[in-house]
């Protein structure tokens, strides 16, 4: 018999069912309450709130378990590629030799932007932020794709406009950072793979010989992987509000990257460089600040330490610990910075303070020190996670899309002045 859970109210008692998902997560499905009863629930922040079912990501943040599609992030992240997992989250399976060489193949073919894209480019000027400028730049291609705005398009318009999605978010991203910087704008090569082809859109100089690292290539490979989803989060819910009203996959994402800009979001690695650089200015004391970060009257809190939804840890964290001592290898980085992220790192792993409440480093830790190391400048943290989360992105539309999932309407409790006679202007 299935499950169902009782509300009583006023002596009255409504009868709701109760949903089990594929991991034995219960919920209660309250989404005829208030035709039965007039009574909505609050939930600020919609923290408890399950606003849809998805066969995308499993988080457990008790036991420190993510997994796409059902394998486990540990895995994909040791053997598989940002493109086959970008495969696999937005078409449900891994995908074969001759799909992956399409899907690699499709994306090459559209790497490049209408030339027009450079006019809308050079209207920003150098001090945008490049999360504004990749956020207009993206939603643009509803002007040079307006077949994107039809919602009840056949799957194979749905498809190129994936592809061009994953294609073009890199040379968006690429050029934003050139906006920023007041440099001409590389294009694409397409002899490289995903990860090595927007390194070189964003660090290639004019005729001067630019080669790849394979270590680099390879870590930030792996924290694509590593960001590709995360369950329902702000910028993915984000993402399904939108596409819920049929709005095009390009205006939906750029909403996404828009909730993703801020700072309680996506901004999470930048403020540990943030942190690290005041440390740093403050002489480096380090002592002085991890007395800082445990006394509860001190308003200083470790950035890039402890995750509101890993209770445990962070399973990304130790996967791109590794990645980030490979790359301070491969560079020999000299950075009073990075070595203050060392000695925070060591204490944080082996001070009884932070083990028992759980405080050790998360991958906004890892990644804000590998892009310190790559040269990266902390406005471009946040689109690194964007490229990233592309994926998720896309799949958790897509999905929505093919669920035929109502348009969202959250409800709300009034709390303002009850009705009440308006006064002239003369007598107030």
């Amino acid at each position: 018999m299935s499950k169902t859970a009782e509300l009583s109210i006023d002596g009255k008692t409504y009868t709701l069912p109760v949903f089990t998902g594929t991991e034995n997560e219960m919920a209660i499905d309250i989404g005829k309450l208030r035709d039965q009863s007039g009574i909505v629930t609050l939930d600020p922040g919609y923290k408890n709130t399950g606003a849809t079912t998805s066969a995308i990501t499993y988080l457990d943040g008790d036991n420190g378990i993510l997994r796409y599609r059902g394998y486990s992030i540990e895995e994909l992240a040791e053997k598989s590629t940002f493109i086959e997992v970008a495969y696999l989250l937005i078409f449900g399976e891994l995908p074969g030799k001759d799909q992956l060489q399409r899907f690699r193949n499709d994306i090459k073919t559209h790497t490049l932007v209408h030339e027009d894209v450079k006019k809308i480019l050079d209207g920003f000027p150098s001090t945008a932020h490049p999360m504004g400028v990749l956020a207009s730049l993206f939603c643009s291609q509803t002007a040079f794709y307006p077949e994107s705005l039809d919602p009840n398009r056949a799957s194979e318009g749905v498809y190129m406009s994936i592809i061009r999605s994953m294609a073009k978010m890199p040379t968006f991203a690429a050029w934003a950072y050139k906006n920023a910087i007041g440099h001409p704008v590389n294009y694409p090569d397409n002899s490289l793979e995903y990860c090595s082809r927007f390194m070189k859109m964003m660090f290639a100089l004019p005729a001067e010989p630019y080669v790849v690292d394979p270590v680099i290539s390879s870590a930030i490979d792996k924290l694509l992987i590593l960001h590709a989803d995360h369950e329902q989060n702000c910028s993915t819910s984000t993402v399904r509000m939108v596409g819920s009203s049929q709005a095009s996959i390009y205006s939906s994402i750029s909403a996404g990257i828009n909730a993703l800009w801020g700072p309680l979001h996506g901004g999470a690695n930048q403020e540990v460089i943030v942190m690290l650089e005041a440390i740093a200015k403050d002489g480096g004391n380090i002592d002085k600040w991890i007395a800082k970060a445990k006394d509860k009257n001190d308003p200083f809190r470790l950035m890039g330490f402890g995750h509101r939804v890993y209770k445990n840890f962070d399973p990304r964290a130790k996967i791109i610990k590794k990645a980030a001592d490979d790359v301070l290898g491969k560079l020999g980085v000299k950075d009073p910075i990075l070595d203050i992220a060392r000695n925070l790192e060591d204490i944080a792993l082996r001070d009884s303070y932070f083990i028992e409440r759980k405080l050790y480093p998360n991958v906004d830790f890892y990644s804000g020190i590998i892009y310190r190391a790559l040269g990266i400048p902390v406005e471009m943290f946040t689109v690194m996670f964007a490229i990233g989360r592309l994926p998720g992105w896309i799949a958790q539309w897509k999905e929505m899309r093919e669920n035929k999932e109502p348009i969202g309407r959250p409800r709300q409790i009034y709390t303002g002045q009850k009705e009440r006679q308006y006064v002239p202007i003369t007598k107030r």
